[in-house]
């Protein structure tokens, strides 16, 4: 075997210590750039911050998310947290639901706000405006949730408003029972007379709000449709009796 030349070897060796500090000082200089990489407690920060990053993200609402219509009721989640019919209930207490409505203008309002914001503030107090008023009203609610499932109603659509023009599917005794209401009315000669039948109609009012709130719970929306028009015709009447009370005559038009 021959014997390794000396001078080769001290050459390797001096070249290899060179590589080993080369490597060492890279190695330390990185380090000493980024200790956070090497403590706990850096470690720990970097995680929470992760987490935090995480959650921020999450929060963000989905393009499908920011897409999705908001109804009134989402307007009002304190005093309607169950939201609209088939889980919420068609009745809505008013006392709780103004209590919300003048919290909500109050931090809407647009005194409150300048430029961009003010007229932003504009936008949602109208809109808080109009979700009130809908809701607070029963006949309004009724038809505003008929819309959600598809159902436009005119303000004045009648029983024979149907899906058939022949007038297929008219309450014929609803109608009588309506126009011998009007005819009561017309004959009241005291005030008394009126109040009575201002009592019965509101105990129809009440008997048709009843079943809405079952109709809707139960998806029947063609049922509550109808339901819908009766309501109106109950309203009708007490407007009606509105007017015999301004007029203090006891006669009312044939178009009120």
């Amino acid at each position: 075997m021959s014997k390794a030349n000396p001078r080769a070897t001290s050459l390797f060796y001096l070249a290899f210590q060179r590589y080993i500090a080369t490597s060492t000082s890279r190695h330390v200089h990185t380090k000493a750039r980024q200790p956070w990489r090497h403590t706990a407690s850096h470690r720990r920060l970097a995680f929470a911050n992760t987490k935090i990053r995480y959650a921020t993200t999450r929060a963000v609402p989905t393009q499908k998310e920011s897409l999705r219509p908001q109804t009134h009721y989402d307007l009002f989640p304190s005093s309607l947290p169950s939201g609209a019919p088939p889980k919420g209930s068609f009745h809505i207490n008013p006392v709780v639901l103004r209590k919300e409505f003048l919290q909500l203008q109050a931090k809407a309002h647009p005194d409150r706000h300048q430029g961009l914001d003010k007229a932003k503030a504009e936008a949602a107090s109208a809109r808080i405006n109009d979700a009130y008023r809908t809701l607070l009203n029963p006949l309004a609610r009724a038809r505003y949730l008929l819309g959600l499932h598809g159902v436009e109603m005119g303000e004045d659509e009648s029983i024979a408003g149907s899906p058939s023009d022949s007038g297929e599917g008219m309450d014929a005794g609803l109608l009588m029972e309506v126009m011998e209401v009007r005819e009561e009315i017309e004959a009241a000669e005291s005030r008394a007379e009126v109040e009575e039948i201002k009592a019965r109609n509101d105990e129809r009012k009440k008997a048709s709000e009843d079943r809405l709130d079952k109709l809707f719970r139960a998806g029947d929306v063609e049922a509550a449709r109808r339901e819908t028009v009766e309501l109106g015709y109950w309203v009708n009447v007490g407007t009606a009796l509105e007017n015999w009370e301004k007029a203090g005559d006891g006669r009312v038009s044939e178009h009120d």
